[in-house]
């Protein structure tokens, strides 16, 4: 009796310090590994030490960006890309994503030196102006700190491991409270497995009930008719994939724009022929000159651009505008370009066009084509514009009727120069002739002045020195 209680009491003892031991270790699983348990438990005079790993972290705490301010007539757009990761350090000004609008495409910069800590929206999804974007933690060098967060802890690793050794030579556990614990665990394991057998012999009932429990032949039956109405299909020849692209926001807001012109402009289109044999061989003469002097290739917008110019001073209605109930008369021509790019087709404004000669109008067609290419073009290169010029002639179209530009009056469609038998002076000639087409809104242009109209470049390019008088000739 008195051998069974002093083992009570015993075990009793050696599993309060286990538990003991335990939540201790808890505490400190940083510091003591799991493996010095038993030890730790068989030895509950000692003291046990703890000590705190202390690492380096940053004072700052980090900001957030936010979407910027693309442009008054622009409040939401979408993400397309990110160009970091959490975890990247960015320096100052650095591109961090990429907003896409109706118009042009937004650079994200970071405001300050740092890290991402965090990404608060996803690609594709559409952020408003303002909105929290991501957040930034900062701070100059990017990554000293994570390489001395990374070597502190082996370092303190490396210094428990070394103490936890010194603590086992210094304290080894005695052989009698090993061969203690090793009955104190049999004897356990007995009385367990003994509990055990009892519930099992109570709980025998159960296994009754789930092997009364039919089984469920469902899945076999629903394979049999699905292999039934399995049929052969026939082999097609070639491909039948299909890949579905969502459309981007520049996509979406031309193809708004253009059926809203369709809808709202009373659209009418006239056509004509220009011998082009003149401006040929002026540019011939002169485009090595230029380019060697100004550094740019002479062309046939140019031209066309000065001939539209000096045209719609003539005819201002082909210049104006319709708001509301009134129309609206400029004294300055404000060009669209239009310029096909990857992403769609946009329309760049050369400003005050008809103040600028051939070459003027040559650079600053170039410079925004360039911008337009590298994707560059902001608001304010495509905003306005008063009159436009497509050249859908780089392309090899013949013919062809474009499409206005709202709110403006007419457009007009340069296209490519072929060959073909004229009747000159009563004989048949080859000449180059180029087809224009001016597709004007019936609302603002009658009949005769669309017509005029593109009489007069007709004029203008067949003969260019027309071009030097004060008034049409």
């Amino acid at each position: 009796m008195l051998r069974t209680t002093s083992r009570a009491l015993a075990s009793s003892s050696s599993s309060a310090l286990r538990r003991s031991g335990a939540r201790t270790l808890t505490v400190a699983r940083d510091v003591v590994r799991p493996q010095q348990l038993s030890r730790l438990a068989l030895k509950p005079q000692s003291t046990i030490i703890f000590r705190s790993a202390f690492h380096s972290s940053s004072l700052l705490l980090a900001e957030t960006v936010k979407v910027p301010q693309m442009a008054e007539s622009i409040t939401e757009g979408t993400l397309k890309q990110w160009n970091k990761a959490v975890g990247d350090f960015v320096k100052q000004d650095e591109e961090i994503a990429t907003i896409e609008t109706d118009k042009i495409d937004v650079s994200v910069n970071a405001p300050m030196s740092g890290t991402i800590t965090e990404l608060l929206a996803e690609e594709d999804s559409t952020v408003a102006v303002g909105q929290d974007l991501l957040k930034i933690e900062p701070g100059e060098g990017g990554g000293g700190a994570a390489e001395a967060e990374k070597s502190q802890p082996s370092g303190a690793a490396k210094s428990e491991a070394k103490d936890a050794d010194q603590g086992n030579k210094e304290d080894p556990a005695p052989e009698s409270h090993k061969e203690k614990d090793a009955g104190e665990n049999v004897q356990k394991k007995q009385e367990e497995s003994a509990v055990g057998m009892d519930k099992s012999s109570s709980e025998k009932p159960a296994p009754r009930k789930e092997e009364s429990a039919p089984p469920a032949p469902a899945p076999k039956k629903e394979e049999k008719p699905a292999k039934k109405e399995e049929a052969p299909k026939e082999k097609v020849a070639g491909s039948r994939n299909e890949t579905r692209v969502k459309m981007s926001r520049m996509r979406q807001t031309i193809a708004q724009r253009l059926k809203a012109s369709q809808n709202a402009a009373a659209s009418l289109t006239t056509f004509n022929e220009i011998d082009m044999s003149s401006l040929m061989d002026f540019r011939k003469l002169y485009k090595d000159g230029i380019l060697k002097n100004e550094g740019v290739k002479l062309g046939f917008m140019s031209a066309f651009a000065r001939a539209s110019c000096l045209a719609l001073r003539e005819i201002p209605a082909a210049n104006a505008s319709i708001e509301g109930d009134s129309i609206v008369y400029r004294d300055y021509v404000d060009l669209s370009v239009a310029v096909a790019t990857p992403k769609g087709l946009v329309t760049p404004v050369v400003r005050n066009a008809e103040g600028m000669g051939l070459v003027e109008i040559e650079k600053a067609i170039a410079d925004l084509g360039k911008k337009a290419r590298d994707n560059k073009l902001g608001i304010e290169d495509m905003s306005g514009g008063t009159f436009t010029i497509s050249n859908g002639g780089v392309f090899g179209s013949l013919y062809g009727t474009p499409i206005i530009n709202l709110p403006q009056a007419a457009v007009l469609g340069m296209h490519s120069i072929k060959e073909k038998p004229v009747v000159l002076d009563g004989q048949i000639v080859i000449r180059p002739i180029m087809v224009v087409a001016l597709t004007y809104d019936h609302r603002l242009l009658d009949g005769r002045e669309a017509v005029t109209f593109l009489v007069r470049i007709k004029e203008y390019i067949e003969d260019s020195r027309r071009m030097l008088l004060p008034s049409p000739v």
